[in-house]
């Protein structure tokens, strides 16, 4: 199994919670959610019985009907599963608990029987459509797993050294060597045309061929596309989905519901959308009226931007229709044409990279002065009282007019700028120019007084 920073995570749960509440790992689908809760239990439990309700036999899932009486219910289980449990030593995982929404009402029960510890995975999506009728148990502690970020990327391809590289230029400020620098840039844009799912890492490391790679991720798509059919019958969510790529290519200050779903607005596909966000496929990003502390107050839902969650599987998208040679964004990508426009992709890998990192998104747009056209900041994230804005470039040019006109109206509120872009590290003032490869460890950027 890849090293996954999830892991770190779930061993902190279960020391702190030691069985007062069960783990729900929620994440979009391929992602890796099995795979590691199985990892963590054989490595951290003496006993381990797995139930995967997408298999399990209907006498299994009709034990759930009836938790009167634990001892009975544990000793079936057992049996079925054959597998003995010990008493605060084992651990019982409920593998796509969305197929038997009895097994997570349950969860209350078990949790409260204190015997065992539980690992809940699924699709989100699924689990929504499924829980209408039952009780959702408040004994869960939620864990969001996303695509590996690039610092997994890194250990899973052998490059074990670069992030601590990165951290070692981040702590002294200072930029590297042009030669290291390239080199560090070419290895973040395999990542981002591989992305960060497993299955994906997987056949890039076994075959080292962008078209096998590709070949998965239209599989996980096409996986994706099954469930936006659970999420919505009348086809509007692909519809939404699959434009993303096209409506970051547009610049626009919004995504434009008119010109994918005809005689739509905005408001007529919130709900729609937060189902497709709560799938964890896709990023939403909110204008935020009142650039400030306290963005979650003051945001338009209905002004905001689609992302996708893995930015290699936004590469594919954007051809999905075609065969994998028209895909020029490989080669474009690689061979640094520094005349290509690939703002939106940069865009989104920052997109990526902030939830990664748990922050919200969030952007802003303001006019300009005696003209028709707007500046746009494309990312804003808290630091204590303040914000930083973030402009994100695709190329090296180091020219941020909207980051000036934002300081100029919001001074008081900015803590430092930041410009995303594909040079060096450099500073100047308060603007803080990081190169594309270092967004992953923006967090620690921001610890660091530089």
């Amino acid at each position: 199994m890849f090293y996954r920073k999830i892991y770190d995570r779930m061993k902190a749960w279960k020391e702190k919670e030691d069985g007062r509440t069960a783990l729900l790992i929620e994440g979009a689908r391929r992602i890796g959610k099995s795979t590691v809760a199985k990892a963590f239990a054989e490595n951290e439990y003496e006993h381990v019985l797995l139930i995967d309700f997408s298999i399990a036999s209907p006498e299994i899932v009709r034990l759930f009907d009836d938790l009167s009486d634990l001892d009975t219910f544990f000793l079936q289980l057992q049996l079925f599963c054959h597998v003995s449990l010990e008493s605060r030593k084992s651990v019982i995982i409920f593998d796509e608990v969305q197929f038997c929404p009895r097994a997570r009402q349950a969860i209350k029960h078990l949790v409260a029987d204190r015997r065992y510890d539980y690992i809940e995975t699924g699709s989100l999506i699924s689990i929504r459509k499924n829980v209408k009728d039952i009780l959702i148990p408040s004994e869960e502690t939620r864990m969001e797993m996303v695509p590996m970020d690039f610092e997994e990327f890194c250990l899973a391809t052998g490059k074990e050294a670069v992030p601590t590289l990165l951290r070692t230029v981040l702590a002294s400020g200072k930029p590297l060597a042009d030669a290291v620098h390239r080199k560090l840039l070419q290895q973040f844009r395999i990542y981002m045309l591989v992305g960060g799912m497993p299955q994906a890492v997987e056949s890039y490391l076994e075959t080292n061929d962008f078209r096998k790679v590709d070949d998965v991720k239209r599989t996980i798509l096409s996986l994706y596309a099954a469930d936006f059919e659970k999420i919505d019958g009348t086809g509007k969510a692909s519809m939404i989905f699959r434009s993303i790529p096209a409506q970051l290519a547009k610049n626009t200050a919004r995504y434009q519901v008119s010109s994918v779903l005809k005689s739509h607005r905005a408001e007529d596909i919130l709900e729609l959308v937060s189902e497709m966000q709560d799938s964890k496929t896709v990023l939403v990003s909110h204008h935020a009226d009142d650039p400030n502390m306290g963005m979650a107050a003051n945001l338009d839902l209905a002004q905001f931007k689609l992302f996708l969650s893995d930015t290699g599987l936004f590469v594919t998208l954007m051809f999905l229709d075609s065969n994998f040679v028209e895909n020029d964004i490989y080669q474009k990508l690689l061979s640094d044409k520094a005349h290509v426009n690939l703002g939106y992709l940069y865009e989104n890998i920052t997109a990526q990279m902030l939830v990664a990192q748990g922050y919200r998104l969030y952007y802003y747009t303001f006019p300009k002065e005696n003209t028709r056209l707007h500046y746009e900041v494309d990312f804003l994230i808290p630091e204590r009282s303040k914000i930083i804005p973030i402009e994100v470039k695709s190329s090296g040019y180091r020219t941020h007019a909207s980051l000036d006109a934002f300081e100029q109206k919001f001074s008081s509120r900015i803590s430092r700028r930041l410009l995303v872009y594909t040079k060096n590290l450099q500073k100047d003032r308060d603007v803080i120019f990081l190169p594309v490869y270092l967004l992953p460890f923006l967090r620690e950027t921001i610890a660091l007084t530089m």
